[in-house]
């Protein structure tokens, strides 16, 4: 069986996508539209430019190209019969990021391959009018056409719209492939790496992001909003460092939008430019909001661990702790902290990442969590 690079820890993709290789063995015809679909970091965006590799290295007579030299223009997005769809609107994938680039497109014949290959990122956050738009073109492609659509979330995604789609599914990696990963990638210790990729909750994507020096503040802020409800307010509002991290992240979000739309505009026609030039600065905002308010959720996350992992150590149950790599200082909380209280934490930290999603005051919704996280554990 052919192996798509990619998928060698990936059962379910392997054996489907075996199947869709030029010259396999059994079959070699690539379905017209896949849905990949599964946790961040479990390796989607990876197998979809291998298989558009393996795709476009087929040529129209039924021969083939040289294979390392079609990955670099896949991995530079430069083949002309690849196309590569992102959201362009912050979060949100809209009409036009698919009218021209796909729904049009598709009935242009292939360049230089046998087929073209078009990849949407993030198809689940296609608005109602993207996804009906693309729903057409998948009921009846070109046979010269091959979508594949990358989705986290599937179950957002119109019902439709998987329906006519192959589905493959990737899974989380082990524990303990993430954490050699994080070593050889992020250059974290042993325990820091098992830390981060426990504290990830099966998301490869943050567990990485957390090991690497963004995720550095966003912890030692977590941590210190709960331990000051642990031992007593220190003077400085704990909440501080907490939003500070998270417009630090929102700030570099909006940058790489503005960055990436200056890239995308100098390759348009004028008026296609114009508006490029034109929705990124609205687009920027909204990268900058939604980041934002995702890097406080994700702290809040690590805050309610924390209280959790101080609660498993009291209770004698050490294994289960994310927080490995600050054993010490969860052991000194536990020493003088309840159990139940601690739980009763981690619910209150729960209850504020839910009201923060209904776009309430961050300060004031902070500000509140530290007092009664502090009422919670017996201090006034």
């Amino acid at each position: 069986m052919n192996v798509l690079p990619g998928t060698e820890h990936q059962p379910h993709a392997r054996a489907v996508l075996a199947r869709a290789l030029p010259h396999a063995e059994h079959g070699g015809e690539p379905s017209h539209a896949y849905l990949f679909q599964g946790p961040p970091g479990s390796g989607k965006r990876t197998v979809a430019r291998a298989l558009a590799t393996a795709l476009l290295s087929e040529t129209r007579d039924g021969g083939s190209v040289d294979q390392a030299a079609v990955a670099q223009r896949v991995a530079r997005r430069s083949h002309p019969d690849l196309t590569w769809v992102r959201p362009t609107g912050a979060g949100e994938m809209r009409v036009s990021d698919v009218k021209e680039a796909v729904v049009e497109a598709v009935s242009r014949r292939p360049f230089e391959a046998r087929r073209r290959v078009f990849v949407l990122e993030s198809a689940h956050a296609m608005n109602d009018g993207a996804a009906n738009r693309l729903l057409k073109t998948l009921e009846e492609p070109p046979d010269y056409v091959v979508l594949v659509l990358l989705s986290d979330r599937p179950g957002e995604l119109l019902t439709t719209i998987r329906s006519r789609c192959q589905s493959v599914r990737f899974d989380a990696p082990s524990e303990a492939d993430l954490v050699a990963r994080l070593r050889a990638d992020q250059g974290a210790d042993e325990t820091t790496a098992l830390a981060c990729a426990r504290l990830g909750l099966g998301d490869a994507l943050l567990s990485r992001s957390l090991a690497g020096p963004d995720g550095a503040p966003m912890r030692t802020a977590a941590e210190a909003l709960a331990r000051d409800a642990i031992h007593g307010p220190r003077g400085v509002p704990p909440f501080k460092a907490l939003t500070e991290a998270a417009a630090e992240r929102g700030k570099a979000a909006g940058a790489a939008v503005e960055r990436e739309a200056k890239e995308i505009a100098e390759r348009l026609p004028d008026r296609e430019r114009k508006r490029i030039e034109r929705d990124a600065k609205d687009d920027a905002k909204r990268a900058v909001r939604r980041e934002r308010t995702a890097a406080l959720d994700v702290s809040l996350r690590l805050c309610g661990l924390w209280f959790r992992d101080v609660a498993s150590v009291k209770l004698g149950a050490e294994s289960a702790v994310h927080h490995v790599d600050r054993l010490a200082e969860l052991r000194q909380d536990a020493g003088v902290a309840d159990a139940h209280r601690l739980l009763s934490c981690v619910d209150l930290v729960d209850e504020t990442r839910r009201t923060l999603r209904r776009n309430a005051s961050e300060e004031l919704q902070l500000d509140a969590l530290c007092v009664r996280l502090r009422a919670a554990l017996g201090h006034r």
